[in-house]
């Protein structure tokens, strides 16, 4: 056998295993996530709240706990989360949004918002429904792959 062919087989066996533990791990992922969500709507509430200001900001510039950051791992600590500061009640809390709905917040509104911890995962407009703003379309890998993921529950859904 020459050499380039020996190389090539190399590369194929590899790419294989590479395909085949990606192809596992993902399934061990998608069970881990179903698992979280099913706890999240068990401790899911309604809140009223009037939505201040929203913004997507560093974890670490965010103003979250202490708690919550320290509990973030290493490499998550610069990613850019959509962070929404609201008024519950007579207190002010910066809370997560989660970023399919990101987007859909109204900013300076009081929605009625389904909230798990320091988690939105739903909003609704309590007086006149949610004003959907005109957006530019959005670019990007993020914007792709919520497209895909809107595409792909909408198959699922049918």
């Amino acid at each position: 056998m020459s050499t380039g062919l020996i190389v090539l087989l190399v590369i194929l066996v590899v790419m294989i295993a590479a395909l085949v533990a990606l192809y596992f791990m993902g399934k061990k992922a998608e069970a881990r996530q179903a698992e979280q969500k099913a706890q999240m709507d068990a401790v899911a509430q309604q809140v009223s709240m009037l939505i201040i200001d929203k913004k997507r900001l560093k974890m670490k510039e965010s103003g979250l706990p202490e708690a919550v950051i320290s509990a973030t791992p290493w490499y998550a600590r610069n990613s850019k989360v959509p962070v929404v500061k609201a008024k519950v009640g007579p207190q002010m809390m910066t809370l997560i949004c989660d970023a399919e709905i990101f987007d859909e917040v109204p900013v300076k509104k009081e929605v009625k918002a389904t909230v798990s911890g320091l988690y939105i995962t739903k909003v609704k407009g309590l007086r006149g429904g949610n004003a959907q703003t005109e957006t530019k379309k959005k670019k990007g890998l993020r914007a792709w792959a919520l497209n895909k993921r809107k595409e792909l529950e909408a198959e699922k859904n049918k």
